[in-house]
């Protein structure tokens, strides 16, 4: 089922099918250094379709697969809130690297961002980047998000620390991606 589109990029319902490019372009150095250590890494096909499992209990879903050009590209998420932060969701999201540098990623982005204030009754999108993450940084910058903070040595990957850059969008009567 499709989610949202901006030409050749298309926000929808993970498959069965996505399986193997899912743990394919999951299974990189250069994708899961960005990436939280509950990612796993060396990422399987068990894994993918573990993943998968748990996408289609959610409701509603808020994992979606990226395409472009027809072709299974990433993943994006938002993950709602709960108690008092109910109306605000922490987007996510990754491509693999064969798509990197095309544009997906930012049309992708507005797609989810338009859908979340459309259809999960949110007012806030967040995130947390990695401070080496650049190109999520541009990315974000990119789609109207605004940095709020640098929390210094929040990150612990690998044995070093790293700073998290915090950014956010708020739907209001200004929001027009």
């Amino acid at each position: 089922m499709i989610i949202a589109k901006d030409g050749d990029v298309v926000l929808r319902e993970l498959t069965k099918s996505d399986i193997p490019k899912l743990a394919e372009y999951a299974n990189n150095e250069k994708v899961s250094i960005n990436l939280r250590d509950a990612f796993p890494s060396p990422y399987t096909e068990a894994d993918a379709r573990r993943f998968i499992e748990m996408v289609d209990r959610q409701c509603p879903r808020t994992f979606f697969a990226i395409a472009y050009k027809g072709n299974y590209a990433g993943n994006i998420s938002l993950l709602p809130g709960i108690d008092v932060y109910k109306k605000s969701a922490e987007i996510g999201y990754f491509i693999g690297e064969p798509f990197w540098n095309k544009g997906i990623m930012t049309k992708a982005v507005i797609l989810v961002t338009q859908y979340g204030f459309e259809h999960l009754d949110i007012v806030r999108i967040h995130t947390g980047v990695f401070d080496f993450n650049k190109a999520s940084r541009r990315v974000l910058e990119k789609c109207g998000f605004v940095k709020e903070g640098v929390f210094q040595k929040a990150i612990f990957k690998k044995n070093n620390f790293y700073n998290e850059i915090r950014y956010a969008l708020i739907k209001d009567d200004k929001y027009h991606l």
